[in-house]
C-alpha cells in the first residue's frame, strides 16, 4: 500500500463526548472509525472531509489542552473548498459560531472563519482570481 503525504490534525476533545455529529452536519464528514470508551465516550475517532482525512481525540496525558481550556484554539484548521459560501453556511447552521464573515481578499482568496462547537478555529477557503497588481503598492 502506498502512502500519499498528507496533513491529519488531530482535534482535542473534552472527556466524556460522546456526540461528534457537528463535523458529519457541518463538513459532510464521514467516520471511517470511533473507538469507545467502557461508558460510551469517545476515545478517538477518524473522519474524513472530501479526502482530507483528520482525528478527534479525548484529551490524555500528552494532550493536555482544548480551546475551551485554552480560552481560544490552538491551531487553525484551513479547509480547502469548491464553494466557500455553501460550507460555511452549512456549517454555521449545523451550530458553528462566525468569527470572520466569507471575504475576497486581493491575494487571491476566498476565506471565512468560525469556530466549531468544541472551539476549533476552521478556515473555509478556495482560491479565487488575483489582480496582477495587486503586489504593487
Amino acid at each position: 500500500m502506498e502512502t500519499k503525504t498528507a496533513f491529519a490534525p488531530v482535534l482535542t476533545i473534552p472527556n466524556g463526548t460522546t456526540d461528534i455529529d457537528f463535523y458529519k452536519k457541518a463538513f459532510n464528514a464521514v467516520e471511517n472509525f470511533c473507538l469507545r470508551n467502557d461508558d460510551g465516550s469517545i476515545h478517538v475517532a477518524e473522519l474524513v472531509i472530501d479526502g482530507a482525512v483528520f482525528h478527534v481525540h479525548e484529551i490524555t496525558q500528552f494532550s493536555r489542552t482544548i480551546p475551551a481550556n485554552a480560552g481560544r484554539g490552538t491551531v487553525n484548521i484551513g479547509l480547502f473548498v469548491e464553494d466557500v459560501y455553501a460550507v460555511f453556511n452549512q456549517a454555521i447552521a449545523a451550530g458553528a459560531t462566525q468569527s470572520m464573515p466569507v471575504t475576497d481578499f486581493e491575494y487571491g482568496y476566498r476565506q471565512g472563519e468560525l469556530i466549531d462547537s468544541f472551539g476549533h478555529k476552521w478556515i473555509i477557503q478556495c482560491r479565487i482570481p488575483v489582480s496582477p497588481d495587486w503586489m504593487v503598492k
